[in-house]
């Protein structure tokens, strides 16, 4: 008897430790000036940190994986949060007088030195507001301001106009080449933004569904420098639509693209989890009081889609995964974070945030 009560005891402590140990950190951006911290574990929010640059509308994680970029576009600020201490390391505001930068998400470089971006210059005139077509611009975090910028052509101008809060761009783990992924694949060298090439494969297209936003990430970059995403691709005879799963290496530009089936209406990108087999998306059909939304799950190994589940459809929301891979998040445009069992596609819990999000994008360390 005495054994059997040490077992126990032992085991209890077991998997008291290991649901302690479970888990890992949530920074979401918040109205009207915070970031959230919330626990996996527990779903409670451990920490507010105050936003000093207004409205935190687009949240990046540093090359280095130790800092978080926050932007906002009412005052177009950018400031940079410790993921360990969560502490605010610097800040700063690029508006001054009548210009205003309006600035989207940013994409830092492998030293952490600038971030690339695009910006409207908006100029307060006195009976007008001008403002400036879209531009390729560089911010030095050192400086704390816009250090260059570059025109781009006009077939690109309308592909960037609506990344709002997310940044278009993947840079090389070089430094030299910026790829932004979108109708095609275009191939930007750092120096002065010109394009070097450009890959016609479609990216998933993200028709007007009542604004739905696609979260801070469409793509999952892993620590080699390769993406993961889905794509679209247009056969030339009878142009029919056919999704995959695409894997494209910045380093070589090499591009693997494994046919799936025909294409759903719209897809929110592709998250992986930790262990690269698994993929989720969710597929969204039909539009206003018939849209039907579902998780589908992917395995990566084998391309192909092994699960599907509908649930009830939101008018705006973003997808994300948890830092272990075994749940899925819906949030945005609320008060609430709904996660989802990644293995039954139901419904587990829903976490109260007290709070009101923006749609800027969801960060999770594991």
């Amino acid at each position: 008897m005495n054994r059997l009560i040490v077992i126990l005891i032992g085991l209890a402590i077991f998997l008291g430790l290991s649901g302690a140990a479970f888990g890992g950190t949530i920074f979401l951006p918040a109205y009207p000036d915070r970031i959230l911290v919330v626990d996996e574990g527990t779903s409670k929010i451990v920490d507010t940190i105050h936003s000093d640059i207004g409205i935190p509308t687009g949240v990046a994680r540093s090359y280095d994986r130790k800092k978080i970029y926050v932007t906002s576009n009412d005052n177009d600020g950018v400031e940079v949060i410790d993921i360990a201490s969560h502490k605010v390391l610097e800040h700063f505001i690029l508006n001054q007088g009548t210009h205003k930068f309006r600035i989207n998400g940013v994409a830092p470089d492998p030293r952490d030195k600038v971030l690339y971006t695009v910006m409207r210059e908006v100029v307060k005139q006195v009976d007008r507001y001008q403002i400036a077509k879209p531009k390729y611009a560089v911010i030095d975090l050192a400086q704390q301001k816009i250090v260059r910028t570059a025109d781009m052509s006009p077939e690109d101008q309308d592909a960037n106009n609506s990344w709002y809060g997310r940044s278009p761009f993947h840079v090389s783990p070089d430094g030299k080449y910026i790829y932004q992924f979108r109708d095609k694949v275009v191939i930007l060298d750092t120096s002065d933004f010109h394009v070097v090439d450009r890959i016609d494969l479609e990216k998933p297209d993200f028709p007007d569904l009542a604004d739905v936003s696609m979260g801070a990430g469409l793509d999952t970059l892993d620590e080699n420098g390769a993406v993961v995403s889905l794509f679209n691709a247009t056969d030339p005879i009878v142009h029919r639509r056919q999704f995959g799963i695409a894997r494209f290496d910045l380093n070589s530009r090499n591009f693997q693209f494994a046919e799936i089936g025909p294409s759903p209406q719209g897809m929110m990108g592709l998250q992986v989890a930790p262990d690269r087999k698994t993929g989720y998306s969710v597929v969204i059909n039909g539009e206003q009081g018939n849209r039907r939304c579902e998780f589908w799950a992917f395995d990566l190994a084998r391309n192909q889609r092994t699960a599907a589940a509908e649930f009830p459809c939101r008018p705006r929301f973003s997808f994300g995964i948890s830092s272990d891979g075994k749940h899925l998040y819906l949030y945005g445009a609320g008060f609430e974070i709904e996660v989802w069992d990644a293995a039954t596609l139901k419904l587990e819990r829903k976490i109260d945030l007290q709070d009101d999000v923006t749609m800027g994008g969801i960060i999770v360390i594991p």
